[in-house]
């Protein structure tokens, strides 16, 4: 039986009626306990929204189709607060809180994230002065003071770490300028120490070390508990390791003592001076080099007149002009009257302590500690160092990229060796075979294997002893996808100059290294592992590898060498720096080595046979794993070329590349 909509109605009103006059049970008990009252109630003001909302078995609303709940009220978030800082009360706080308001810079290099950390550091101390107490400079400030003047010992530019002048009796404002300008001196200072004076993206884009530069909040921190220390705290940011440190000994004792401190002299223009000339500007020179006001006179002649040039005072000029590394022949020209006018700063640097210079900041590419165990891989010198317990263990001739594929320069961890790798052709010269093994439908070409993946198609070259990658590669995951691996070219490691590769360097006698890093097999296991299959070795702590590029270094017995540059990177380096010479590489030779050492063969079980010598034009293959962006095969012709200058045997470069593969030999893995 139908109830009328009215009598519905109404026994809804008596329900509610009776509910709010009883006071039995509130809203939040319905809602919490709907089947003690049979069905939920009508939201309050209190309920929460998830809570009021009224089931879909509500007899309510389900009875009256123009029944509609009450939408919760949603309040508005409240807006962020965004309080301004306030400014310390007192008033030299006060002056240091205005001048970071300024935008004015402090020091035109230091970089804003380092101007941030200055503004956090001072904000931690209430915005108190560092290096000035009672308006002088503490012991602290004179101390990195006396560094940033030396700053030139580490082959850093004193100008740019310029020490504010402090009055004798400075003012707030002048306080406040004079602390915080000193900060970003000592800021720019640690930062350039650890690497950061160079865009190193603007030299090459292979230059890519993970550069430390230290926080300003660090830095700051660290000199402010030094004390009267705080120079020698500042100076540690400039490389400890043993090759830094011989090149700066090696210029210092380039400059040689410092010459003697000579106030600025500002002369009148006139013509160039040589001796026996007379110039009015003859007698302030006098006066300025303590010489006699005029010529003394001998046996044959009256003393001279204060005017003349003679040669005493060439000689002055001539001292003075070897201090600040002009030619020292005498003549007052106007370089000379250029830097008397200037004589407060320093020498420019000469061309050989350019040289120098420019090698000690590579040093700061490398990390501050190199380790304990490490590989430092030089490739101008074309050779790998391998340290253990920060002595050397062992080093080999390496091969490294050519000019036109550069070798990258970076720091990475080793974590594997990989003993009979293969070696996939990578996508950039597959495209140029695509022809050919669209319609190919085997599964082997030319020794390759035909790998086809998701409808895609790649080539491998199996393991075995003309494999491109030869034996062994050693991973060092990086960017640039380039590793350490062996070569079946045995014979290019007789050459002088050996840039033959596409980026990753090769290693002659591989298992001697291999030997090296991972303490658990020796060179005779390993080798034991060859034909046997694909085997992954992790080594047991991952191990640094440094690729570094000094064309200026301290040998092992103390000797100075120098290396041509093979990359041209000196000379947009010393224009960087701000040094001369800006000409190209400089024509050096490369130290003599002795003969290679020629091991005893090792019988090799061949797992694949050896492919078909080929009396039609060779075909061209390419180089290992898809990730890899280079390696590691070459222009063989380009070898044949270059190698035979240094080698009298035939070079045949990468197996099965250009040139016909010469005849089966009797050989061992070498």
């Amino acid at each position: 039986m139908r109830v009328p909509r009215s009598s519905l109605v109404a026994l809804a009103a008596l329900m509610t009626g009776t509910l709010a006059s009883a006071g039995a049970f509130s809203a939040e008990t319905a809602a919490l306990d709907p089947a003690t009252l049979g069905a939920p109630v009508r939201p309050t003001e209190s309920t929460p929204p998830a809570q009021a909302a009224p089931a879909a078995s509500d007899p309510v609303s389900t009875a009256l189709p123009d029944y509609k709940p009450e939408a919760p009220k949603v309040e508005p978030a409240p807006a962020p607060v965004v309080t301004a800082p306030v400014a310390p009360a007192d008033p030299l706080s006060s002056a240091i809180f205005a001048r970071f308001a300024d935008t004015a810079p402090l020091l035109l290099r230091l970089p804003g994230k380092d101007r941030d950390g200055l503004r956090a550091f001072y904000e931690a101390r209430a915005y108190k002065p560092l290096w000035i107490a009672d308006g002088a400079w503490t012991e602290a400030a004179k101390s990195v003071s006396a560094r940033l003047a030396a700053a030139s010992e580490d082959g850093l530019d004193a100008r740019a770490y310029t020490i504010p002048n402090l009055a004798e009796k400075p003012d707030e404002k002048a306080v406040a300028d004079a602390d915080l300008r000193f900060s970003a001196a000592a800021l720019l200072y640690a930062r350039d120490a650890r690497g950061g004076r160079i865009n190193l993206a603007s030299i090459s884009r292979l230059i890519t070390p993970q550069l430390d530069l230290p926080d300003a909040n660090a830095v700051l921190t660290k000199l402010s508990e030094a004390g009267a220390k705080a120079g020698d705290a500042l100076q540690a940011y400039n490389p400890s390791t043993a090759g830094y440190q011989a090149l700066k000994a090696r210029l210092a004792s380039l400059r040689g003592p410092a010459p003697d401190a000579v106030k600025p002299l500002r002369l009148p223009a006139g013509p160039v001076l040589r001796v026996g000339m007379r110039d009015p500007r003859v007698p302030q020179l006098r006066t300025h080099f303590g010489l006699e006001t005029r010529p003394a006179g001998t046996l044959d002649r009256a003393p001279g007149e204060p005017d003349e040039y003679d040669a005493m005072v060439a000689d002055a000029v001539a001292k003075f002009q070897r201090g600040r590394g002009l030619p020292g022949n005498g003549v007052l020209n106007v370089q000379t009257v250029l830097a008397l006018a200037d004589a407060g700063r320093p020498a420019r640097a000469s061309g050989s302590e350019a040289e120098l210079i420019v090698n000690m900041e590579r040093w700061r590419w490398l990390p501050g500690d190199l380790g304990s165990d490490y590989i430092l891989v030089n490739i101008p010198e074309y050779r790998l160092r391998a340290y253990r317990g920060g002595s050397l263990r062992d080093e080999a001739r390496v091969i490294v990229g050519k000019p036109e594929s550069r070798t990258p320069l970076f720091s990475g961890l080793m974590e594997y060796a990989v003993v009979n790798p293969s070696w996939y052709v990578p996508p950039s010269i597959l495209k140029t075979m695509a022809p050919k093994l669209a319609g190919y439908g085997g599964k082997t070409w030319g020794g390759y294997e035909v790998v086809r993946r998701g409808g895609h198609v790649s080539l491998r070259q199996p393991p075995g002893e003309r494999n491109a990658l030869g034996f062994i590669k050693f991973m060092f995951p990086n960017q640039h996808a380039v590793y350490l691996h062996d070569t079946p070219n045995r014979s290019l490691f007789s050459a002088a100059k050996r840039d033959f590769s596409h980026g990753c360097v090769r290693v002659d006698d591989p298992f001697r290294l291999a030997d090296a890093v991972l303490p658990d097999w020796s060179e005779a296991r390993l080798k034991k592992l060859i034909g046997k299959g694909e085997r992954t070795i992790r080594l047991p702590a991952k191990l640094p590898v440094h690729l570094a590029y000094f064309t200026a270094y301290m040998d092992d017995g103390g000797t100075f060498r120098t290396l041509p540059d093979l990359y041209g990177y000196d000379a947009p380096m010393r224009a960087a720096l701000g040094l001369p010479g800006g000409g190209g590489p400089a024509i050096a030779k490369l130290p003599e080595e002795k003969a290679r050492r020629s091991p005893e063969p090792t019988p090799v079980a061949r797992t694949h046979p050896a492919p078909r010598r080929e009396a039609a034009r060779p075909r061209r293959y390419a180089e290992p794993e898809p990730s890899d962006r280079y390696d590691d095969y070459d222009s063989p012709r380009r070898h044949v070329r270059r190698a035979a200058r240094a080698d009298s045997a035939p070079e045949y470069g990468e197996p099965g590349l250009w040139t016909p593969a010469p005849a089966p030999a009797s050989r061992g893995w070498w």
